[in-house]
């Protein structure tokens, strides 16, 4: 074989090693799940209305729980949609969704079912207030506004959104709520309310889904007033689709040859399309300063992003430390890398094949 053939040969699999890297790429070793604090329960808000709860109504006595029946045959990867209600619908379409509900407390309990408002902003999924509805809530019905459990038992509910065909195109939230009541009694004047629920992401327009996917721009490390070490992570989200970050960071290289980790993200950071927040992962107050090798792994549903550094705890609290070093690896190649790859190594084939025939003529 000529010279310059074999150095086509290597090139055409430089390439294909390249593209193959991209179209599967390895998972990282200890990838943190998707958060579930409870199985089932997407969101828990606190009792509401008095200091002292009545017996009546104490939070071992009267516990309820939730969780989602249902999910999109094409999103059973996506750990999001497991717990919430993730969609994309163009206008005029309609999806129903299953929840259950669960009386946890030995009693018997009334529980309301309702979907309300919520908003995605500062870096948080914000609930609205009581039963204040949005466009999103206007289009969900539920096939019960209320459930009378005995101890221990569960029903389903049935939700059903329908969009409108005039519906203007962007991502609505909401909240599908389960809530119990204590009335007041002799020794409280105010009524005792606690509600759990399924959180609503739903995107509407045509065509396809916007894509999903992040940033991680700066990391900081700092100690905190009380004097534990944290780690800062100032994500941008550069899809279409709000983001629910969690994530793990390990430390190796520490002084000493030390290692510590992983240490879990403090969760309930959600970012809007194009919004900028921190996540913090809080460390240990016992934490020599270093320097270390940083390695964090941030995930949004399947969306995963690895960010490595050199890095310096300060300190004292509430200062900043130093990153001499730093640098970050997609967790997957975006569409329009594997594609120009991909017609690259067609390319270069081609120019291959070219080569070949016009060797073979001359013979």
């Amino acid at each position: 074989m000529a010279r310059g053939a074999r150095r086509a040969w290597a090139v055409l699999a430089v390439l294909a090693a390249v593209h193959a890297a991209g179209v599967a790429p390895a998972l990282a070793d200890g990838m943190p799940s998707e958060p579930a604090a409870a199985p089932g329960v997407a969101e828990h808000e606190g009792r509401e209305g008095s200091n002292s709860p009545s017996p009546e109504a104490s939070p071992t006595d009267r516990t309820i729980g939730i969780k989602l029946l249902d999910a999109p045959e094409d999103r059973r990867d996506d750990p999001r949609a497991q717990a919430y209600i993730v969609d994309h619908l163009e206008p005029g379409s309609t999806i129903e969704r299953r929840v259950e509900v669960l009386n946890e407390s030995s009693a018997p309990m009334h529980i309301d079912v309702y979907a309300a408002a919520a908003s995605v902003a500062k870096g948080e999924f914000a609930f609205a207030a009581d039963r204040t509805a949005n466009e999103l809530t206007g289009w969900t019905s539920l096939d019960t506004s209320g459930l009378d459990l005995e101890a221990h038992e569960t029903a389903q509910v049935r939700a059903t959104i329908r969009v409108p065909k005039d519906a203007s195109a962007g991502e609505r939230y909401g909240v599908i709520w389960a809530q119990t009541a204590a009335a007041p009694d002799r020794s409280h004047n105010l009524a005792i309310r606690g509600r759990v629920g399924v959180r609503m992401y739903v995107d509407v327009g045509p065509g396809g889904e916007p894509a999903s996917d992040f940033e991680v721009e700066q990391l900081t490390p700092g100690r905190s007033k009380d004097g534990r070490a944290e780690l800062h992570a100032r994500i941008h989200n550069t899809g279409g689709r709000a983001l629910d970050i969690n994530g793990a960071l390990s430390l190796s290289n520490g002084p000493g040859g030390l290692r510590a980790g992983p240490f879990t993200a403090r969760t309930g950071t959600v970012l809007a399309p194009g919004a900028r927040a921190e996540a913090v992962v809080p460390l240990d107050s016992q934490l020599p300063d270093g320097p270390w090798s940083m390695e964090l792994t941030l995930r949004s549903g399947t969306v995963e992003h690895t960010s490595r550094a050199t890095a310096t705890f300060p300190r004292t609290s509430g200062g900043t430390g130093a990153v001499t070093a730093s640098a970050a690896e997609q967790g997957r190649f975006p569409a329009p890398v594997v594609a120009g790859l991909s017609a690259l190594v067609a390319a270069a084939g081609g120019f291959l094949l070219l080569g070949f025939r016009r060797r073979r003529r001359r013979r």
